[in-house]
């Protein structure tokens, strides 16, 4: 039978998590309670307990207890069950999790998965699910409900909605137990950054890669992309990186709307891990519709995409920070890397007659590039093409292949 680890606070949802596990059991799950909780448990008895979990995160539970920081009983409860779940997970005790909670329930629930690799099933029942769940999901595959009433005691809706949670989670973890080997494939995974100005290269980059025989990941650049390939990036499934929409970053430095944040484009870098890099659509920034950018931009060059995303033509100094910034992503790699400059332009916009076409913003930011990369061991590339030419991505292409299998060697 598949096993399901219930994660929660039994203090104060005590009778929730006995009710959960009835229903798992009723639908043929082994089950492993893990009590983050710091009071006395209210009702049931944890496979795993409160105390074990407070030192796995590198706390005395009797301390929390007499402190009264619920930040800190939070903080440190979150990190133990995540350590617990981990070791879990390595003695291969664990086919999906389900959590339930208000907002401190389910800050604990989503750093205790965090961790966990992608598609381990993952279900967080949640108060705040009407919301922006991005704090509890961040770039993993984590499925969250709205509990529609307060987690307060098995009522006639709270068992419709924790009863379907307890199905979804048991259907997800028989199909995980029961998963062919053969489902993980025996292709080697490279991951591939793409926005829709430059969709045409990394097509034409995946073409290449699949008939290498390679099985490409692609991710939208729109912040949560680039997280989410950040993070497979550090699990170690990867054989390479296509990074050729780097575009988050211009969102990062000037104020945009996808920014991935300041770790983007580090984690190959800081894993060893094979990376042809481009500066695909720097020239740009992203903001909602036109009445949505901020005032103190109001006369920059700005291009209504569409009614819900304006772009806005970065600058040249912000194109020459952006190349300091990329050079010093790139310079420390652990591993085989690349930087692939394509001299007639960095998008669909970038291009001659193109709204967004801008050589001397384009040549501070490869200035600044090439400064950046001076006496390192990144290669530089020069390419005198547009980024969408099928040629440059090609190329792109078959360098990353090469890092791979030079690697084997």
């Amino acid at each position: 039978m598949p096993t399901v680890v219930l994660v929660g606070t039994l203090d104060t949802k005590g009778h929730e998590y006995a009710w959960l596990r009835e229903r798992l059991l009723e639908l043929r799950c082994e089950v492993i309670v893990v009590d983050a909780g710091v009071g006395e448990p209210v009702a049931g008895s944890p496979e795993i307990g409160n105390t074990e979990v407070a030192g796995a995160g590198g706390a005395d539970l009797n301390v929390l207890r007499s402190e009264r920081d619920r930040g800190a009983a939070v903080t440190a409860m979150g990190e133990g069950a995540a350590n617990v779940l981990d070791g879990l997970y390595a003695e291969g005790r664990i086919d999906g999790v389900l959590a339930l909670g208000g907002s401190g329930g389910s800050s604990i629930a989503a750093r205790a998965i965090r961790d966990l690799p992608i598609g381990v099933p993952k279900l967080i029942v949640s108060t705040m699910a009407s919301g922006d769940v991005s704090p509890y999901v961040g770039a993993k595959d984590v499925a969250i409900s709205y509990s529609v009433v307060d987690i307060a005691g098995i009522n006639r809706l709270s068992r419709q909605i924790l009863g379907n949670a307890a199905a979804a989670v048991a259907g997800m973890a028989h199909a995980y137990a029961d998963r062919p080997e053969s489902v993980q494939g025996d292709r080697p995974l490279i991951a591939a950054s793409m926005f829709g100005v430059t969709t045409p290269a990394v097509e034409a980059a995946r073409s290449r890669l699949e008939a290498l025989g390679y099985e490409v990941l692609v991710f939208h650049a729109t912040g949560a992309g680039g997280r989410a390939l950040e993070s497979l990036a550090d699990s170690g499934m990867l054989a390479g990186v296509l990074d050729l929409t780097t575009t988050e970053l211009a969102d990062e430095l000037v104020g945009g709307v996808l920014s991935a944040g300041p770790n983007r484009l580090t984690a190959a870098s800081r894993n060893g891990v094979p990376q042809v890099v481009a500066p695909g659509a720097l020239d740009m920034v992203n903001f909602g519709p036109k009445d949505t950018v901020p005032a103190p931009f109001a006369g920059r060059n700005l291009y209504v995409h569409n009614p819900t995303v304006t772009l806005m033509r970065t600058t040249p100094e912000e194109m020459e920070e952006l190349g300091r910034r990329v050079g010093a992503k790139l310079r420390g790699s652990a591993g085989p890397a690349a930087l692939f400059l394509p001299l007639r332009g960095v998008s669909a916009l970038d291009a001659a007659g193109q709204p967004f076409a801008d050589e001397e913003a384009d040549r501070r930011c490869f200035d600044a590039m090439r400064a950046g990369l001076d006496g390192s061991a990144v290669e530089l590339v020069e390419l005198d093409a547009h980024i969408n030419d099928a040629s440059f991505a090609e190329t792109m292409a078959d360098r990353l292949h090469a890092m791979i299998e030079g690697m084997k060697a």
